[in-house]
């Protein structure tokens, strides 16, 4: 059974008008203050600290609504790992992804040892509630030790050039980055980019597999899809 759409209620704006705004801000590099430029174009008159408030109370929940309509993840987990600068200090960003390079989760975390392995796994395998057939990483010694310590029935692959899938998965992440000019905090940025995995994906379908008349089919669906997840109905149009 599907789940229900956030409440609005007390928001004075319609549903359409925030569904827009998040879409805008999680599917484009875009900052809040562009946003709320390409809204007064199209003569809708809100501040950009209310765009972010709505980015922050609905962003996650329209990414979980999101998840929740697709099909069952495969069973090849591809895992990686890459640095982010938050406030001058190197974090890493924690990745996980399947064979069809749909996004498991991140995890923002301080270190890339083993006990940080072994959470992000632990972490992986309860919001899965299963474990691959397939665990590919790259060549990080704390994957072997995280594996044999709490996936020892599965098959691990341990390779650089087997892990494309996951680091071409950090792509958008990066663009953002530099959009947004860097994250502010550890905390600011899981909330970020827990919602924008969640969204961006959605509204990317895989372009250059199809013809140009599948790629518009395809979105029409998964803008139908996000009308069912927000309760809006279509995005505002200028006339």
């Amino acid at each position: 059974m599907e789940s229900a759409s956030p409440s609005y209620r007390g928001h004075r704006y319609p549903v359409e008008i925030i569904a827009h705004c998040v879409w805008l801000y999680f599917r484009f590099p875009l900052s809040f203050r562009e946003v709320e430029e390409l809204m007064l174009q199209r003569g809708v008159i809100v501040s950009h600290e209310t765009i972010r408030r709505w980015c922050l109370k609905f962003g996650q929940a329209y990414a979980d609504g999101l998840r929740r309509r697709r099909p069952r993840s495969g069973d090849k987990w591809h895992l990686d790992e890459v640095f982010v600068k938050i406030n001058g200090e190197r974090r890493y960003l924690w990745r996980a992804v399947d064979q069809h390079g749909d996004v498991l989760d991140i995890l923002v975390q301080s270190k890339r040892d083993t006990r940080a392995a072994k959470r992000f796994l632990a972490r992986l395998m309860k919001k899965r509630s299963r474990v691959p057939r397939v665990l590919v990483t790259d060549k990080l010694k704390s994957y072997g030790v995280a594996h044999r310590e709490l996936m020892t029935s599965v098959e691990h692959r341990s390779h650089k050039g087997l892990n494309n899938r996951a680091e071409n998965s950090h792509q958008p992440t990066r663009q953002r980055e530099r959009a947004m000019k860097g994250f502010r905090s550890p905390g600011a940025a899981q909330r970020f980019l827990s919602a924008f995995s969640g969204i961006s994906p959605h509204f990317r379908p895989r372009r250059h597999l199809m013809a140009a008349t599948g790629y518009r089919a395809e979105t029409t669906l998964r803008f139908t899809i996000w009308e069912q997840v927000t309760g809006a109905a279509s995005p505002p149009t200028t006339a």
